[in-house]
């Protein structure tokens, strides 16, 4: 595989409008994932709103995924003062931010970032997929992390082209094609590490905190937890004094950073600790790529 360590751009559409917040219904829970409204898809908080204006004041059948459970109600919608009618929830249907490229298999254009999945910030939820899409950035300034508080990269990428598909958001990263390989710039591939190889001690991580450089840092692997432990399978610790100066340690859009240690692919920078951002936990390689399928 090849490491790479790019910053990148990502919008997911959620596959259904999982509901945030709560204002008033007693049917709807928090989590839930509305997928049909009088068995019609749901495709976006647009597209219900103009279901429920266009049904008005009768009552709706709605379908809804809550945890493993398929759930099929009825509810009636409530007139407001503006004269919109509403279901008596917050509800979202995408997300969009920046995160780092891992790794990039050129046999098949396929790629792996984040090492962890993508959840919705009010739920913690695994957001379903519909579609989604890689974008360029570029990191234009750093939120540096402190005690207590994370940090995080921050670029422009709306106006900037798609480089590639998103096919799978799984709790071991997001996983898709890319469009445009000459978006890859980086060309030697490095041997996955197995899992007893990985050791405690010195290793670099590759990242992009300005521009659109990528840059090798140092590290220190200081626990293995072994491959059991879903997407925190080692601990770390930035030792850079350059990449400490910059950003404080691990902030958020560094999740996916390669690791690399004695010439091997060993995994990918999770999440960092909120109450030291020089510290974080890391995916090994192997089960990332299991996750990928």
């Amino acid at each position: 595989m090849i490491p790479l360590g790019k910053a990148v751009g990502i919008k997911l559409f959620s596959d259904g409008a999982l509901v945030v917040s709560l204002e008033g219904s007693d049917t709807l829970k928090v989590g839930d994932l509305l997928l049909k409204v009088n068995d019609t898809r749901v495709q976006s908080t647009e597209q219900l709103q103009s279901l429920l204006q266009q049904n008005g004041s009768m009552p709706v059948s709605l379908q809804v995924r809550r945890g493993e459970r398929l759930i099929t109600f009825t509810d009636t919608p409530q007139c407001g003062s503006d004269g919109v009618y509403r279901l008596g929830v917050w509800i979202r249907d995408s997300m969009a931010g920046i995160g780092t490229l891992t790794y990039y298999d050129p046999q098949t254009a396929s790629y792996g970032a984040l090492g962890h999945g993508i959840t919705d910030v009010d739920t913690a939820q695994l957001m379903t997929l519909c579609s989604g899409s890689i974008m360029e950035t570029t990191v234009k300034a750093v939120k540096k992390g402190q005690r207590g508080d994370p940090g995080e990269l921050r670029g422009d990428f709306t106006v900037q082209r798609d480089v590639g598909t998103l096919t799978a958001n799984t709790n071991g990263g997001i996983f898709g094609k890319v469009a445009d390989a000459g978006f890859i710039d980086a060309t030697q591939a490095l041997p996955v590490a197995q899992a007893r190889e990985v050791k405690c001690g010195p290793a670099t991580i590759l990242s992009t905190v300005s521009g659109h450089e990528t840059r090798e840092y140092q590290v220190e692997i200081l626990r293995l937890y072994g491959s059991g432990h879903d997407t925190r399978n080692l601990l770390l610790k930035v030792t850079d004094p350059q990449l400490l100066e910059a950003t404080g340690g691990i902030v958020q859009g560094m999740s996916g950073s390669p690791i690399l240690q004695n010439g091997k692919f060993v995994g990918a920078v999770t999440h960092v600790l909120i109450d030291d951002p020089s510290r974080g936990y890391g995916i090994l390689m192997e089960n990332m790529l299991n996750m990928a399928g």
